[in-house]
């Protein structure tokens, strides 16, 4: 059986190859190790329980200002919210600020594919891939 051809690592000035594609190991644990873990970025109990929880109950439906893309069968139009997302405001903006984050008045909700796309496109979100 033929074996996929070593792609580069797509880190800028990485010389690694991978069978993968995207980022090689090291580049990929760096980037993990760098970016802190959940608690360490502020998602903490208090946000699941207070934040999320009160958004959701406020936004059963995708609050995106874009269409989501035609609903799965038997729902209804848009998606129901499944993610809790800071709006207008990051995260970072209203800890900088210093106002409460986990103040549901402070977020809206989003499905899953809509928050994707808003964090990946938006300047001011720093987390996944987006990173520079």
């Amino acid at each position: 059986m033929p074996t996929r051809a070593e792609r580069p690592c797509t880190t800028p000035g990485c010389s690694e190859l991978t069978r993968r594609g995207g980022r090689c190991g090291r580049c990929r644990s760096r980037a993990d190790t760098s970016r802190g873990t959940v608690a360490e970025r502020g998602y903490t109990g208090l946000h699941r329980s207070r934040f999320r929880s009160g958004v959701l109950a406020a936004h059963p439906l995708c609050r995106c200002a874009s269409p989501c893309g035609p609903p799965p069968p038997g729902r209804p139009c848009p998606w129901p919210s499944t993610v809790a997302d800071h709006w207008p405001l990051t995260r970072r903006e209203l800890v900088a600020q210093g106002g409460d984050p986990n103040n549901p008045k402070h977020g809206r909700g989003l499905c899953a594919s809509c928050h994707g796309r808003n964090t990946a496109t938006d300047p001011r979100t720093k987390g996944g891939w987006n990173s520079p």
